[in-house]
């Protein structure tokens, strides 16, 4: 984050915007054992929590399965982080006799997130939480080292690479924190919580900060640039630049392979049995482990350069929403669509939008941006995914099949109201018009409002109006069945 050149470069006051920074740590061998201590104390109080939880209900599933009344069964636990917690001060000089050893954040860091996990279940079960649907939480094992602290003595330290710890005290930082010191000392950013983890071979700290963010305004405000990602390119933009897929995890294939034979080759640990693993097999461990963390650094860098430069220039940006889930199905491609990162990239447009005050559009599902020729706005009933050059049989256009697609997205803007969702630079997404009303293909408007398409010269469906937004096409139910098909 750069710092403005002047104070009339920006508005006084900004929004304040949550954010995190995250900071390298080099602690001693004893603070790294302390670290671990702290996050073997949150994944106690996590399971202890999940099992507390568990057992009420089995109780109860017990008692009704002898026909004892409902009103007269066990009381139903209460799941919320303040009651577990409080149920946890009762019986932790029982249950966890060296709880002294540890902060007190590292268990309430547990209990608070199997109050969340089953809140989440619960939620899930009744249909009210999005995503997939969950199961049971699962008891926490050692694969996942991290715990979080909200109350207490914690922060930065005096010099520039410190940072505070309860219970830990100081420990260093493999970088500088100048950045995030500054905000706290002029008034610019709140700490809300720190988290600390294991990840890549290395303990992070991450500070979830609320900052009053002053962004400089996009460049051209007015411009439009549609973005239509892919494998072979990893977005190629309606102004006909070229974004190369860098390929990071395909270009370390090899090397992986040949450091997961190495490993392989040595004494792994003995789950079933309770084997340790030997010194050379975790030594063959943390190598493959320290490549994996680098190639998702390298993606994410990559593609934080990417969004940044397209939200500091360009006013609306127009995406699409893909399902990412379902083309991971194809086994051919879901390792280099797993590789490119298209969610991580959308989710990045969509919050440093907000802070530049741009806008961000996100075409329907179901828009064949593909298959819409830019020019006559022609839609082809079929275009094979190995077709890389768009070939328009009605006027004849010729161009390749990424950048015709990135123009029709960026053509959408007019008619962003009936055929994407619209992410305004305070972060309220204005949700499209029903199907009923005509989100149709999606087509953009034609140059005169309620004229006959020129690529439907017979004059074959209507001009539909949504929201004050017109386009022409066919609705949703009198579109062909091959054009409803995605374009991926």
């Amino acid at each position: 984050m750069s710092e403005p050149s002047s104070s009339n470069d920006r508005p006084e006051e900004g929004t304040r915007q949550l954010q995190a920074y995250r900071f390298a740590l080099e602690p001693t061998h004893d603070q790294a054992q302390a670290l671990r201590s702290h996050c073997g104390a949150t994944r106690f109080a996590y399971n202890w929590g999940r099992r507390k939880v568990l057992a009420n209900w089995a109780q109860r599933a017990a008692e009704a399965s002898y026909g004892i009344p409902d009103d007269e069964l066990t009381p139903w636990i209460d799941q919320s982080a303040y009651s577990l917690r409080k149920a946890w001060n009762a019986e932790k000089g029982t249950v966890a006799p060296w709880w002294a050893e540890n902060s007190k954040e590292a268990y309430s860091s547990g209990i608070a997130r199997v109050a969340k996990a089953f809140s989440n279940y619960g939620a899930s079960k009744r249909g009210t939480r999005t995503g997939a649907r969950m199961g049971v939480p699962a008891r926490k094992k050692h694969s996942h080292q991290s715990f979080t602290v909200t109350t207490g003595s914690y922060g930065l330290g005096d010099g520039s690479r410190q940072v505070k710890i309860p219970r830990i005290g100081i420990v260093r930082t493999g970088e500088s924190t100048r950045k995030l010191a500054r905000r706290l000392r002029n008034g610019t950013a709140r700490l809300a919580n720190m988290t600390l983890s294991w990840r890549g071979g290395r303990w992070w700290v991450s500070f979830t900060v609320a900052v009053r963010r002053n962004d400089p305004k996009p460049a051209r405000p007015d411009a439009v640039v549609g973005v239509d990602t892919g494998v072979k390119a990893l977005a190629v933009l309606s102004t006909g630049e070229i974004v190369a897929n860098p390929k990071h995890y395909q270009k370390t294939q090899a090397l992986r392979r040949r450091l997961a034979r190495a490993r392989s080759r040595r004494r792994g640990p003995d789950r079933k049995h309770g084997g340790e693993p030997s010194r050379r097999w975790e030594k063959a461990n943390a190598k493959a482990n320290r490549l994996e963390h680098r190639v998702t650094a390298m993606r994410r860098d990559g593609l934080h350069k990417l969004t940044t430069r397209l939200t500091h220039e360009y006013g609306t940006i127009v995406v699409e929403d893909l399902n990412i889930a379902g083309m991971l199905r194809n086994r051919c491609l879901s390792k280099a669509i797993w590789s490119a990162g298209f969610s991580t990239l959308r989710h990045q447009l969509e919050y440093k939008t907000d802070w530049c005050g741009g806008r961000l559009i996100t075409a329907d599902r179901w828009y064949p941006s593909s298959k819409t020729c830019s020019s006559c706005k022609a839609v082809k009933a079929k275009l094979a995914l190995g077709e890389r050059v768009f070939r328009c049989d009605h006027c004849g256009l010729v161009l390749d099949r990424d950048v015709n697609a990135a123009r029709n997205l960026a053509a959408l803007v007019s008619t962003a109201s009936c055929v994407g969702t619209v992410n305004m630079p305070a972060g309220n997404r204005v949700r499209p018009g029903s199907p009923g009303d005509g989100i149709a293909t999606g087509r953009p408007e034609t140059a005169v409002a309620g004229q006959p398409c020129r690529s439907n010269p017979a004059g074959h469906g209507t001009t539909h109006s949504v929201n004050g937004a017109k386009f022409s096409g066919t609705r949703r139910d009198e579109r062909p069945k091959a054009a409803s098909r995605p374009h991926w």
